[in-house]
């Protein structure tokens, strides 16, 4: 998908008028007040102490505890068929656990060191702004650049071969929802953006959208498909409007992991949004059928060894025509034996 100089140009200028919203909000709540801060997110509002432990818990390890849980339960429903076979199970296993061990070192020197080298003096400054100004400031600030992020891996070629680990996958499931090439992940630009607002005083705000995010990610990305009842059940088909606009759902996800666009269900071009669906809704890059896709991959995938995906540019691999040797784009998993792509649904090939 060719980037659309109009469009794009477009789109960054929204996304600053979104940007500055909760700035706005936080500084008319303080004129509104006079200049009196009543409370501070350094402390939560009484109505959310009871879940303070909770979060915490939840971050420290409880996700670790409700992703292994998740994938066991899709595991013992059979819900990846015989593609997970020995090898795809290695590299989902090692993108899930390498980056827990790698980059929190990383996070650390930028958080205790390089940032108090950058911006000296400025620590825990945002201490006055209330919770709730936290809370959407960072939601907004880190799933907006997150998007930002994961469009242009798809639509900048040189970007995408950086990305299309988390695209091999033929199944869907929590197994798979790690399943990046490293660099991919270490440059995630909305980690060190987060952690800037952490070192500026938003701590607790930032760990409950950690949580929240988290948590509505590794659902989309779930083959357990829980939002399909309220496709189902007329009653709740109000609920399902607002939800699937607001949040990433599985039939939204999933379409965006399917193998082919020409079908009306997949939309590998967009639905780019990981905790807020409504960043799509926005830029018009979504698309909502309230179906689930057939079939999921791209078509050049190979079975790849696990430090190929996990590791390239850095370890090529050694077979035969993958583009994770030679560095082309991949196409869709699900074509025709011998058949020729004539049109822009799939993901066409590209010069090194």
């Amino acid at each position: 998908m060719a980037l659309d100089q109009t469009k794009l140009k477009r789109d960054l200028g929204i996304s600053l008028f979104i940007y500055s919203l909760p700035v706005l909000a936080i500084f008319l709540y303080f004129k509104l007040n006079n200049g009196h801060v009543s409370e501070s997110h350094l402390t939560l509002p009484t109505y959310l102490e009871f879940l303070q432990p909770a979060f915490k818990n939840i971050r420290s390890w409880g996700l670790i505890a409700f992703s292994i849980v998740l994938g066991i339960v899709e595991f013992a429903a059979g819900l990846y068929d015989d593609h997970w076979t020995g090898r795809e199970r290695k590299v989902d296993i090692i993108c899930f656990l390498a980056p827990k061990l790698l980059l929190p070192p990383v996070i650390t020197f930028f958080s205790l060191t390089a940032l108090p080298y950058l911006l000296p003096n400025l620590a825990n400054t945002l201490s006055w702004v209330p919770f709730w100004g936290g809370f959407f400031l960072i939601a907004i600030a880190d799933d907006l650049t997150q998007y930002w992020y994961h469009r242009l891996h798809h639509q900048v070629p040189f970007l995408w071969r950086f990305h299309r680990t988390h695209h091999s996958a033929p199944y869907m499931g929590m197994a798979m929802a790690s399943r990046q090439n490293f660099l991919y992940t270490v440059f995630f630009s909305q980690i060190y953006l987060t952690a800037t607002l952490t070192y500026l005083g938003l701590g607790l705000p930032a760990l409950f959208v950690l949580v929240i995010k988290s948590i509505i990610t590794l659902g989309a990305h779930s083959s357990l498909a829980w939002d399909k009842p309220f496709y189902k059940y007329r009653v709740l088909h109000p609920i399902a409007w607002v939800l699937e606009r607001l949040i990433s759902t599985p039939a939204t996800h999933h379409a965006h992991h399917a193998d082919t666009s020409g079908d009306g269900v997949g939309h590998f071009k967009g639905n780019f949004g990981n905790m807020f669906f409504i960043w799509d809704v926005i830029f018009g890059t979504g698309l909502i059928t309230r179906k689930f896709p057939q079939s999921y991959g791209t078509k050049t995938y190979k079975s790849e060894e696990w430090y190929a995906q996990f590791l390239w540019p850095i370890f090529k691999s050694k077979i035969e025509g993958s583009p994770l040797a030679d560095g082309v784009l991949s196409l869709p998993t699900s074509q025709k034996e011998n058949a020729v792509p004539t049109n822009q649904n799939v993901y066409e090939p590209v010069q090194s």
